[in-house]
């Protein structure tokens, strides 16, 4: 069979037009496609890992509501024990964890764990925030004991602690479990706050009179939610470590304990930190 000159023009034009398809396809991405963070087509950039660090006579069950919350709306939570036995040893533990985990960080600290993630988050680029819920943002050089009494009103005290001593000379102190609730968790039930004082874990006495280091705050964004009600770690305090790191603060009426009384907002001030920083 012979083809004539204009049925083989036809079928060169459709040819040609074919491969221009076919190459369109291969660069143009489709409606529903997104750009990930180095310019290529795909699925959007992967959410960052939110890592909680609890405080003093806590463990990480007091980050639960705050848990459900962010695995909900799909972010990868870890939740690693502070050991609670001193600023440096604190510091190295958490250092340590957060060289396992990959990607980007949102690093969130809660009373006490916001003095461990100051420190820990020194020098690590992954950690690309930090959110410090009723927490202390020290200053190089400054103390747990310092900053707390720095400002009328916390009912920590020695008349509200019961020390313990333990092995090698370490003393632990608790709160006492009749002032738990006036002292920490003032918004909860007089049953939670029972539950908790019963569960809470010791923190080493000398941790009070520990410096910290370099802040992570000098380089990396920070955010914060502050309780107006704290009688643990005063609001006016908080506000005054926070306006000297630039956090971006939200107020809510709460006791030392906002994460557990409010986990629903510290959740989306977290979120907050992370969309401004991906």
């Amino acid at each position: 069979m012979q083809f004539s000159s204009r049925s083989r023009k036809r079928g060169l034009r459709a040819a040609l037009l074919g491969a221009a398809l076919l190459l369109a396809a291969t660069i143009v991405p489709p409606a529903s496609a997104s750009t990930t963070t180095d310019g290529s087509y795909g699925q959007p950039a992967a959410k960052p890992t939110v890592v909680l660090v609890h405080g003093a006579w806590a463990d990480g069950s007091s980050w639960s509501g705050v848990v459900r919350g962010l695995q909900r709306d799909g972010y990868t939570v870890a939740v690693p024990p502070n050991p609670l036995r001193g600023v440096v040893d604190d510091t190295a533990s958490l250092t340590s964890y957060l060289k396992t985990v990959q990607g980007p960080i949102i690093l969130v600290g809660h009373s006490y764990g916001g003095f461990v993630i100051t420190n820990a988050a020194t020098g690590n680029t992954n950690v690309k925030a930090l959110v410090y819920v009723d927490a202390y943002i020290p200053e190089e050089g400054e103390t747990l004991g310092g900053l707390t009494a720095q400002f009328p009103g916390s009912q920590i005290g020695p008349d509200a602690l019961n020390f313990v001593p333990v092995a090698d000379g370490v003393v632990d102190a608790y709160i006492k479990p009749a002032l738990f609730r006036s002292v920490l968790a003032n918004d909860l039930s007089a049953g939670k706050a029972a539950e908790l004082a019963a569960i809470q874990r010791p923190i080493a006495a000398a941790t009070l009179g520990e410096m910290s280091g370099a802040p992570a705050w000098k380089s990396i964004p920070s955010w914060g939610v502050v309780g107006t009600a704290d009688h643990a770690l005063p609001a006016a305090a908080q506000m005054f470590m926070a306006k000297r790191a630039g956090t971006d603060v939200t107020t809510v009426n709460a006791s030392h304990l906002s994460l557990i009384s409010h986990p629903g907002l510290v959740r989306d001030v977290i979120e907050n930190a992370a969309r401004h920083t991906s």
